[in-house]
């Protein structure tokens, strides 16, 4: 009799994971090439684009759950006042995170932006250990003081702090560990977040425009770039909801590399921006961390499935 572990897959599960890989490659690469569309707005500030992504992401997400017949779970959760006021402080996380990593693409400082989105994963893994009394291992450390070794080499080498990444990196992880105390579903709670924001954003449009600022209506193509940043945004995470229900999260953790890779050849080969031998040392640093990380995770969850 054969035990359920050397059991083949059943067809089922081979497609479905076939499935969420595709999800899931559609998902980060979409995040991974995010800064070609940020660049196509660049005439605008990062606040004004930021603003209506806020607003169409919104929209957009609204629309699907009135598709999705769940507006229900909206109206359901927002008479939820503990956890409205949780989704208030992950949205503003959230606000924060997407303007400044506008910010920094526009700014032409893509590849630390990319270094940010390298480093959140060990940031979340440290954040569970102090938070969330989660087991540390041993290979865990050692990638988070790689981590560490790696940014203060570029601090020493270049004499100035890479807090785009920083933030990034450090925002994005308190924004996972508030949303996993919160028990929302992901769509529903994505839809709360930006309606919780729309309010503030709007004023800001309206002031934008009113001041001779903005550039909503400038054009067609710009106000359709405007429109569809909403799209851009909630498409991938989509994608990435459904690449989740149908992979592990071993599987899953691989992909998360994908997006600050591409970005990371974006700003080099495309936008030209400067890779020194510093960046070459502490992304080096940042590198062998994930992997050291990632290989301690895969032995943990063999070691959990034995027991």
């Amino acid at each position: 009799m054969t035990s359920p572990k050397s059991a083949p897959a059943a067809p089922g599960d081979r497609s479905d994971a076939k499935t969420g890989a595709i999800y899931a490659l559609l998902a980060y690469s979409t995040w991974g090439l995010l800064p070609i569309y940020w660049k196509l707005l660049g005439t605008a500030s990062a606040v004004e684009v930021l603003s209506h992504r806020m607003i169409w992401s919104a929209v957009f997400l609204v629309g699907i759950l009135l598709v999705q017949r769940r507006l229900e779970d909206l109206q359901t959760l927002l008479r939820s006042p503990r956890k409205v006021l949780v989704l208030l402080l992950t949205a503003s996380l959230l606000t924060f995170n997407w303007g400044l990593y506008i910010y920094g693409v526009n700014s032409d400082r893509v590849v630390e932006a990319s270094l940010g989105y390298y480093i959140n994963p060990l940031v979340t893994v440290l954040l569970g250990f102090i938070f969330l009394k989660e087991r540390l291992y041993r290979g865990q450390q050692v990638a988070v003081a790689l981590a560490v070794v790696g940014v203060g080499y570029f601090i020493w080498q270049l004499g100035t702090v890479p807090w785009i990444a920083l933030a990034l990196a450090v925002s994005f992880a308190f924004y996972g560990l508030l949303r996993k105390v919160v028990a929302v579903a992901p769509l529903v709670g994505l839809a709360v977040e930006t309606l919780l924001i729309t309010p503030l954003v709007l004023l800001v449009v309206s002031w934008l425009a009113a001041s001779g600022q903005g550039h909503f209506g400038e054009g067609l193509p710009i106000t359709l770039l405007f429109i569809g940043a909403g799209v851009a945004t909630s498409m991938p995470l989509l994608w990435f909801n459904k690449a989740a229900k149908r992979l592990t999260l071993a599987t899953l953790g691989f992909f998360q590399y994908l997006a600050p890779s591409l970005s990371l050849l974006l700003g080099v080969f495309v936008y030209d921006e400067p890779f020194t031998p510093v960046h070459v040392v502490t992304f080096g640093c940042i590198w062998t961390a994930l992997l050291l990380y990632s290989v301690t995770a895969l032995r943990a969850r063999g070691s959990d499935r034995s027991l």
